[in-house]
């Protein structure tokens, strides 16, 4: 999920660039969702392993 936050955000980069506003817009706002959700699910998984008594990492 963080790959995808990564190429939503590149493409935003690059349509920027090319002067497509509201494309660029469009992307970096689903990047930035992708990139909470990522966030988000990570937090939630050491949690569940340090419940389970495993080390986080």
């Amino acid at each position: 999920m963080l790959s995808w936050a990564l190429w939503f955000f590149i493409f935003a980069v690059i349509a920027g660039l090319l002067g497509f506003t509201g494309i660029a817009g469009t992307m970096a706002g689903i990047a930035k969702i992708l990139f909470f959700v990522f966030l988000a699910l990570l937090i939630v998984s050491f949690i569940a392993k340090a419940l389970r008594g495993r080390s986080p990492v």
